[in-house]
């Protein structure tokens, strides 16, 4: 967007600080809103631009919902700036991803962004370019998750799930031969079930698909034909 010669760029900052953290240098101080502004309202004199707008957060980049950030591109949306300045990426997108559409939001709306970390400044052709490296970036990436996506998913069906984890609870591993050691000692499957760490049911259950397997050690008939109603009593 080229200079206008009726009146400065209407320009608006965005800050955001992500600790409540204040030393006397390095990276904390220079996240400190006051310093980013301070920064910020300097690159505007220097170019002639005409700040109307500060927005600011205290809040974690990585936080959908940031009251600032959203009256910025509420106003954004109203055409009531030319330019939205920042001191770097990081204070003002949560990934890429964000970066990317904003930038774009930005660019079908007429407002040109600037960076000052990364010296990017859309209105310019490289920092044209530079937007166009980004979202070239943000598009791989997106790609390279759907292709690995639609590769687990193919994985899951062949192995019969949809999400490639087993349907259902795990089962139990019950010690068959230990219960059944346990019942002729007189212990009640209550009292074993119990012993084993195990619900009732779940004994009940295991006990029946062993004898199925096994008649050989079958227990009374009636006892195991019975075991479903023996779920909700104390046992023998």
């Amino acid at each position: 967007m080229a200079e206008s010669s009726q009146r400065p760029r209407r320009t608006a900052l965005y800050l955001r600080a992500s600790t409540a953290k204040k030393t006397a240098g390095g990276e904390d101080y220079a996240q400190r809103p006051e310093i980013q502004e301070e920064r910020l309202r300097r690159l505007c004199e220097q170019r002639g631009w005409q700040v109307i707008g500060v927005y600011s957060d205290r809040a974690s980049g990585r936080r959908d919902q940031r009251p600032g950030l959203d009256q910025l591109m509420a106003e954004a949306r109203r055409g009531a700036f030319d330019v939205v300045a920042v001191t770097s990426f990081d204070r003002f997108a949560r990934s890429v991803r964000h970066l990317v559409l904003a930038l774009d939001e930005f660019r079908e709306l007429g407002i040109d962004f600037v960076s000052l970390r990364e010296a990017v400044d859309t209105s310019t052709p490289l920092g044209k370019a530079t937007f166009t490296i980004i979202a070239a970036m943000a598009e791989l990436e997106s790609a390279l998750i759907a292709e690995r996506t639609r590769a687990g998913l193919e994985y899951a069906r062949r192995h019969g799930t949809r999400s490639g984890r087993p349907i259902g609870r795990q089962p139990r591993l019950v010690d068959r031969i230990k219960a059944l050691e346990l019942r002729a000692q007189g212990y009640s499957y209550r009292e074993i079930a119990r012993l084993l760490n195990i619900p009732l049911g779940t004994l009940h259950g295991a006990l029946r698909r062993f004898r199925s397997q096994n008649h050989a050690q079958q227990e009374p008939a009636n006892v195991l034909e019975n075991c479903d109603r023996l779920s909700g009593g104390a046992g023998v």
